[in-house]
């Protein structure tokens, strides 16, 4: 242990969780990171530098306790810590596994030199918790009466079902997929967080009182009149699943597939799905191109890696951020940096400035290669970046199979969306007012079909969240209709 804890953030140097060799990890599907010791984990928790103004907080759309259960670690007092990490956190086995940490990018120490590895902390005060046996069923010991239904079973619809299931509610999650988990469980790659670790949760969710039902496409297999005669509020939690497309000449060739198409088949087989090979994406042997640079495209990167791909390049639009914080991006902003992921390290060819300009095919009509241009980036008026091609810049690259990974443009809506009519933002998000309610009494909306593409994290805050006003809106409904209040969110 720390001798001085007060001046441990200067004699102790950061120590993340390593990851397993590159020529080990590539072979198979489990998770790249080793996890660290406990007694490591206790000596970096140490390195909480007891800030006078923490503002880790800031970072942390949950608003996660981070001194506090820092400082109980540190002094070996793991219960407490998991009971102050549960205060804020419904699930903080997912975020200690898939949140990129603004948390820590927001610590004090990182003004000038290596944050608090707060991530891993938080994983092992989870991790040690389920060892022990502390995580068990709590489910309420009083019903309202009232049903809620969620539409999507991903961390917000997840979120949203563990308050308001806490606040006596019955709560039906609907999930159009055969499993339930969402994004966590077909678009998060088995090598980042194993499924085990989610089934775990649903295990306790089920156990507390949560119905699931997979299978359910809300919208076709049930109508939204249906939902609102059956439930008494309804939480659309789809969240933002239509993909951005390119337009260019030969977009409809065999072989161009969009990211979560891909990853949800190598996910399903990793589940012990029968995929034939006819049916399924694979980058064996194939020259692989990925059009967009976010983490989508490095869980592909990573996918393609562990496929025996022949080769692997990366495309984005824009100029690779600078290795160090610029003048305008100063501490505690999310620092705009050039990182490496796990799957960078494993390999691949990043091409930066790079437009696709057309697809082009085979006799067969399968894409053999894209043909491209790069650009420079030029700024109008209003300081917004534009892309302008070099003139005879263009060149051609194989590809065998070509994946979009450029993000999401929202939610879809031809399903309850538009059976419901309710409005959209400028963004194509479903719109709701200060509470998450759309224009529909008692149908609300969270996560990102409200916000739009965002963090694992702002997803089980908009699910905190939107249970707190759903559960104000059954009970001032209870009152005014003369029953009397027994529970609170």
């Amino acid at each position: 242990m720390v001798r001085n804890k007060l001046t441990a953030f200067i004699e102790i140097a950061r120590h993340a969780p390593p990851r397993r060799p590159v020529e080990e990890r590539v072979k198979d599907w489990k998770e790249v990171y080793v996890d660290l010791p406990e007694d490591v984990v206790q000596v970096q928790a140490a390195r909480c530098m007891d800030c006078g103004v923490p503002f880790c907080h800031r970072g942390c759309p949950l608003g996660n306790l981070i001194p506090e259960w820092n400082d109980l670690v540190y002094r070996n007092h793991w219960k407490e810590a998991i009971e102050r990490l549960h205060a804020t956190n419904p699930f903080p086995e997912f975020t200690g596994k898939l949140c990129p940490a603004p948390c820590e990018d927001s610590c004090v120490l990182s003004i000038n030199s290596d944050p608090v590895t707060i991530k891993q902390v938080e994983w092992k005060i989870i991790d040690h918790a389920w060892r022990e046996g502390w995580i068990k069923p709590n489910p309420p010991a009083i019903r309202t009466g009232k049903k809620v239904a969620i539409v999507g079973s991903g961390p917000a619809g997840l979120a949203a079902a563990q308050r308001l299931n806490q606040a006596g509610h019955w709560v039906t999650v609907f999930e159009r997929d055969d499993r339930i988990g969402g994004l966590i469980r077909y678009g998060i790659p088995e090598f980042k967080m194993d499924t085990s670790i989610l089934n775990r949760r649903l295990n306790l969710l089920e156990q507390e009182g949560i119905v699931f039902k997979p299978n359910v496409n809300v919208g076709v297999d049930i109508t939204a009149d249906e939902l609102l005669r059956e439930f008494d509020a309804v939480i659309l939690a789809i969240g933002a699943t239509k993909p951005k497309d390119i337009r260019v000449p030969g977009r409809d060739l065999k072989g161009i597939h969009f990211a979560m198409e891909y990853l949800t088949m190598q996910n399903r087989r990793c589940e012990g799905d029968y995929i034939p090979d006819s049916e399924f994406i694979s980058a064996e042997g194939k020259d692989v191109i990925i059009i967009g640079g976010g983490d989508t495209g490095a869980d592909c990167l990573g996918t393609a890696h562990r496929q025996r791909a022949k080769s692997v390049t990366q495309f984005q639009l824009w100029a690779p951020p600078p290795k160090e914080r610029a003048p305008n991006n100063p501490w505690p902003e999310l620092p705009y940096v050039f990182t490496i992921s796990a799957a960078h390290e494993e390999g691949g060819t990043r091409e930066f400035c790079v437009s696709t300009k057309e697809f082009i095919g085979d006799e067969n009509g399968h894409v053999r290669a894209i043909r491209a241009a790069r650009i420079e980036v030029e700024y109008d008026e209003h300081g917004r970046r534009r892309a302008k091609e070099i003139p005879g810049s263009e060149f051609e690259m194989p590809a065998d199979l070509v994946l979009l990974a450029m993000g999401y443009a929202g939610p879809e809506t031809d399903g309850i969306v538009s059976q419901l009519g309710l409005e959209l933002t400028e963004r194509g998000n479903i719109a709701t007012d200060a509470q998450k309610m759309t224009k529909i009494p008692g149908v609300f909306a969270a996560g990102d079909a409200r916000i739009g593409q965002s963090l694992i994290v702002w997803a089980l805050q908009e699910g905190r969240d939107v249970a707190k006003y759903v559960d104000l809106y059954l009970m001032e409904n209870q009152r005014d209709s003369g029953q009397e209040k027994n529970c609170a969110a």
